[in-house]
């Protein structure tokens, strides 16, 4: 193998012709390259913004230096000629040149290098490791999103999407995000959290890829539910099934609440002190219930009729999401009616509120279809925030949930 061609695989550039190998002038820690490109980027120039074909314009500004993937404890650095092109979209641009992206002073196998390390470690990891700023890391982690295509072309063929919110930063900063269910892949993310910021990914999505659209996974949030209706009306929206199971919970819990003050003002001190420490035997999955949680939902049972009516209730509602289809569909029926005359409150209000999402909450019991993939992914976008230690601004963490959740690393 030639020399030339041992550097080509050791700097990891390609249709690259090495010219020269040298140690920086006063800086033996600094391993200059000269190169120059071949075949065809040398013969037709190409516009180094769109890659299309254009006419050299002049010789450009000189010499350009890109830093290249470091050779044990040397740094690398590429230099050569900068030519420009004469555009006929971009105008005078500099060329395109097989070892760089445009407007990138680091060599392509340089940056995806950074991008999959800073999908598995935090920021300040890659920076200490790969000898570059902070901020740098966010924007080659922008330069490799860009490069994998339009979103548009990404979006094409998906038919069940999943749509949530999460949290990124303190003051109600939050990114909508959408999932492919069938591949399990982050999809697309924005800033915001209203019907705006959701028309925009259906905007990228297209009136053939709207009506392509068959399932949409959500919460009960009606900014979600009234864009899907108006932009994909054909789609079936589902009722995410966890978010049922916790409206019960919370109206269990609210009726545990009432109870307990009720004992408290009573005068009934001990009865009050058993019902505060049995909250957790009365959320937690019968399964799962430590023998002292089962003894204590036991005694409620014998104890405390009203209580233990509301536990019912919430199992009961459980056991809906278990079932196939029709069966869960009479079980809801009749537990929207039980619900309805228990003469408790919080379970009356969740009665009506079921009631109003019940065609939702039927096609996610037709579909198997809940939005578990969604919290999951919100939940890895928010370890990738905690491993970063924060993000001042979305689009940083936006293409970096790409790179680690959307398949483009």
């Amino acid at each position: 193998m030639r020399k030339t061609r041992v550097w080509e695989r050791l700097l990891g550039v390609e249709q690259t012709v090495v010219e020269s190998v040298k140690f920086r002038e006063g800086d033996e820690g600094v391993l200059v390259v000269g190169v120059r490109p071949r075949g065809r980027w040398l013969r037709k120039p190409c516009c180094g913004v769109c890659g299309k074909r254009s006419p050299r314009y002049d010789a450009g500004g000189g010499i350009r230096h890109w830093r290249a993937l470091d050779l044990g404890t040397l740094q690398a650095v590429i230099v050569g000629a900068a030519p420009r092109v004469q555009c006929a979209e971009h105008g005078v641009v500099v060329a395109a040149v097989p070892w760089a992206r445009h407007g990138s002073g680091f060599t392509k196998g340089f940056e995806e290098t950074v991008s999959w390390l800073a999908t598995r470690c935090s920021k300040t990891a890659v920076s200490e490791l790969m000898r570059v700023a902070w901020l740098t890391v966010g924007r080659i982690i922008g330069r490799v999103v860009a490069e994998a295509g339009p979103v548009a072309e990404r979006l094409r063929g998906v038919r069940r999407l999943g749509i949530d919110e999460v949290s990124y930063r303190k003051g109600q900063r939050y990114l909508t995000v959408v999932v492919d269910h069938e591949s399990g892949l982050l999809l697309w993310a924005a800033p915001g959290h209203d019907k705006k910021t959701l028309n925009a990914f259906f905007d990228l999505l297209g009136p053939e890829g709207c009506a392509a659209i068959e399932a949409v996974t959500a919460d009960a949030a009606s900014w979600i539910r009234n864009v899907v209706e108006k932009r994909c009306p054909q789609a079936a929206l589902c009722m995410d099934p966890f978010h049922v199971v916790q409206w019960a919970t919370e109206a269990l819990d609210e009726v545990r609440r009432e109870v307990w003050n009720d004992a408290r003002r009573a005068g009934q001190q001990a009865a009050a002190n058993e019902l505060k420490g049995c909250r957790y035997a009365l959320w937690k999955n019968p399964e799962d219930l430590t023998a002292r949680q089962e003894a204590k939902l036991a005694n409620i049972a014998k104890t405390n009729e009203r209580l233990y009516r509301a536990y019912l209730l919430k199992e009961q509602l459980r056991q809906v999401f278990r079932l196939a289809l029709e069966p869960a569909k009479v079980l809801l029926k009749a537990w929207v009616a039980w619900a309805r005359r228990c003469r408790l409150r919080p379970f009356v209000t969740l009665a009506r509120r079921i009631a109003e999402h019940r065609p939702r909450i039927e096609s996610a019991l037709a579909l198997k279809l809940s939005n578990g993939l969604v919290e999951s992914m919100n939940t890895k976008i928010r370890l990738i925030t905690r491993q970063a230690f924060g993000f001042h601004s979305a689009e940083p963490l936006i293409g970096l949930a790409l790179l680690a959740l959307g398949g483009l690393c």
